[in-house]
């Protein structure tokens, strides 16, 4: 339950600004990831461990979701990271257009791992 929890927060963070567009809870989802936004580092790290520490048990959709996430949030520390940080860095800032759609799938994907 935590994994998903971080995921939908992570997510919401990666969406910021762009929730407004939702009918009826748009402004409210604005709102709360305005709220995550100075956290965006600790979120992104704990989003990435998560996702690193799950996909020891075995790969799954929202695992890999929570990295790329992870990954997102905390692109601007990646390069301080000795041997692969500017490799990691270099992919997340690859990954960067597509952020929006990362969110919407990882806050789709806790979701129904929470139903």
């Amino acid at each position: 339950m935590l994994n998903e929890l971080v995921a939908i927060l992570a997510g919401l963070v990666l969406l910021t600004g762009m929730m407004s567009a939702v009918p009826a809870i748009g402004k409210y989802l604005d709102k709360a990831g305005n709220i995550l936004l100075p956290f965006k580092a600790v979120i992104g790290a704990i989003a990435l461990i998560l996702g690193v520490l799950s996909i020891l048990g075995g790969i799954g959709l929202l695992n890999v979701m929570l990295i790329l996430s992870g990954l997102l949030l905390v692109v601007e520390f990646l390069n301080k990271i000795p041997a692969i940080g500017n490799a990691l860095q270099r992919f997340a800032n690859w990954l960067a257009p597509g952020q929006a759609l990362i969110g919407v799938v990882t806050i789709i994907v806790a979701i129904l791992a929470l139903l």
